[in-house]
């Protein structure tokens, strides 16, 4: 016999993470496309490099799912972007460096919240299947 499954209770602070992550990408999506078309593109008029928002779309509907998986790729694929912020900080002019440290600072703030986020989750499943594994029994009759 199947029994339901309960939803697990979520924190404030599960919450919290998750619309910091989704906010995170949701930013970092806005900044590649107006960084590359229009605030400091590579060439004059924009540039293909404004494709490299194309990937952070993908993982926007499982945070939006709030499905663990994605948070964990997520916060090693965001590293991608770290790098690429650190390497245009150092390399690129006035107004180019500063949106690239805004892109490092986004970044950052993404992978603290999907790790926070993964392991605020598996905390509380923890702390439910402790809970559970303490009910008392009843004997059923059938």
């Amino acid at each position: 016999m199947n029994t339901p499954t309960r939803p697990q209770p979520t924190s404030f602070s599960v919450d919290l993470t998750r619309w910091l992550a989704v906010g995170s990408v949701m930013a970092l999506i806005l900044l590649a496309l107006a960084w590359e078309l229009w605030l400091a593109p590579l060439r004059p008029g924009g540039s293909w490099l404004v494709l490299k928002a194309l990937p952070l779309c993908i993982p926007l509907a499982g945070l939006l799912k709030n499905r663990m998986y994605t948070y964990r790729w997520v916060s090693l694929v965001v590293w991608l972007y770290f790098i690429e912020g650190v390497v245009r900080a150092w390399s690129d002019k006035p107004p180019g460096n500063y949106l690239a440290m805004l892109e490092i600072l986004l970044c950052m703030t993404l992978f603290v919240a999907c790790a926070a986020h993964v392991r605020l989750r598996q905390a509380n499943a923890r702390a439910q299947a402790a809970a559970e594994a303490t009910l008392p029994v009843t004997p059923t009759t059938l």
